[in-house]
């Protein structure tokens, strides 16, 4: 089963409280958060949340 990762936007300018991003079977093990931009504010700042 492919992954989901819960992660938020670090730009102190934008106001998206957290997303998750659904993996899919097609994505290299290698696919991380960093290779994601925030779907509100379009900046490369996500950061993974660790729970």
């Amino acid at each position: 089963m492919p992954k989901t990762v819960e992660a938020k936007c670090t730009n102190t300018e934008c106001t998206l409280d957290m997303m998750e991003l659904h993996y899919t079977y097609e994505m290299p093990d290698e696919t991380t958060v960093n290779d994601f931009v925030c779907p509100y504010c379009e900046s490369a700042t996500l950061e993974e949340l660790v729970v």
